[in-house]
Formats: structure tokens, sequence, C-alpha cells
């Protein structure tokens, strides 16, 4: 009898817990109520944290980021600004950045939301006489006034350039092939692939108008 009453007790004890944490984990996940309920106006863009192997990819990305969210009607904080601020307060990794309370970050400049972004991929890679760019990043926006998730998006795009002239000989195509890719891997060019991802994740991703949206000409 006393096996089976503490039995049923742990059972509802995990019960509880279960919910409990299905309760937060609901909580923290973005939806567009949530983001309307939010009413936001401006956008902090904290510093990136950067997973590829490019130890540029950081500071290039860092200046396709600020027209999309301002297009999409936000007001966004100076990007570079913003991150010497913080290299100057002590907060020169990004990843610490990123765990740090978004409501702390949001309090240093008055900003109603936190932008983090990661960057997953940033690379050029050859195989068989073609290179291919990719670009991946994660988004991630939070409430400056309460902490939680907001909107989220991930986007990859990637690239295989071609030479698309033929001479008529197979060798000299082959030939060129090999040069278009070369160059590619030399000196890819991440920075279209970037400012495409970042308008799809703005405007196709979920991210609502901010207030100082204009709308489009008929």
């Amino acid at each position: 009898m006393i096996a089976r009453r503490i039995g049923t007790v742990l059972v509802g004890l995990m019960l509880a817990v279960s919910s409990l944490a299905a309760r937060a984990e609901d909580a923290d996940k973005p939806s567009a109520e949530k983001l309307r309920e939010a009413n936001l106006r401006s956008v902090l863009v904290v510093p990136v944290v950067n997973r590829s192997v490019d130890v540029d990819a950081q500071d290039y990305f860092l200046t396709t980021i600020s027209r999309p969210l301002a297009e999409r009607g936000y007001y966004v904080f100076p990007v570079h600004l913003v991150k010497r601020m913080m290299e100057d307060e002590g907060m020169a990794d990004a990843d610490m950045v990123h765990g740090a309370d978004p409501r702390q970050l949001a309090g240093l400049f008055g900003a109603d939301s936190v932008l983090y972004i990661s960057i997953e991929r940033w690379d050029a890679r050859y195989i068989v006489l073609s290179t291919t760019v990719t670009v991946a990043l994660d988004y991630t926006l939070k409430s400056g006034l309460t902490g939680e998730t907001l909107w989220k998006s991930h986007q990859q795009l990637a690239y295989s350039p071609q030479n698309n002239n033929s001479s008529g000989n197979p060798l000299v195509d082959l030939v060129a092939m090999a040069v278009t890719a070369a160059i590619a891997k030399a000196s890819p060019n991440y920075m279209p692939l970037a400012q495409r991802a970042n308008q799809q994740a703005v405007y196709t991703g979920g991210l609502l108008p901010g207030p100082y949206d204009l709308p489009a000409e008929k």
C-alpha cells in the first residue's frame, strides 16, 4: 500500500514537472501574436556569433543587416557603434553577449528588442571543377522588456558561379570552368548571399512591419 502511494506521488510529480517544462517551452516560442503585442519600434543588433571558419565574416555581415530592418519600419541602432560600445564595456566576446539577459542589453541603449544573429556557414567549397559559396544564418529577436523570444528565422543560400560562354571546344570550356571555380574559391563573394538572406528573413520570414514602414506606392 505504501509503495503504491509513493509510486502515485512520484508519477504525479513527474507529470507536474513535464507540464511546467512544456509551459515554459511554449512561453518562449515565437508567435505573430507576441510580436504584435510587443509593438516594437526599435531593434538593437548585438555582435554576431561567428561559427564559420572565416574570421572576417562577422564584420562583413554587419554591413548588410541594418538596411532591410530599417526598410521594414524599425529604428536600428548603429551596429558598429553598438559593437564598439560593448567592447568598451568589456563585452567583446559575442558568445558572452548572446548569453546575457536581453533586458539588460536593451536597457543599455533604451531598445525595445534585441536581435541575435549567428553565422552558421560562410564558406566556399570546391568540388569537381565547381565552387559552391554558402551562407547560413540564424536570427532570434527577443523582447527588451520581458526577454521572451518574439521571432526566429533560419536562412541558408548557396551559389555556384558558372562559365556560360561556350567556345565549342570541350577542352577549352573545361579549362574555363576550372578557372572560374578557382577564382570563386580564392575570392568568394558572400555579400549578395548575405543581403538576400536578410531580405528573405525580414520580409518573408514572419517579421511584422515596424511603425516606420512605408506603404508601397500604388
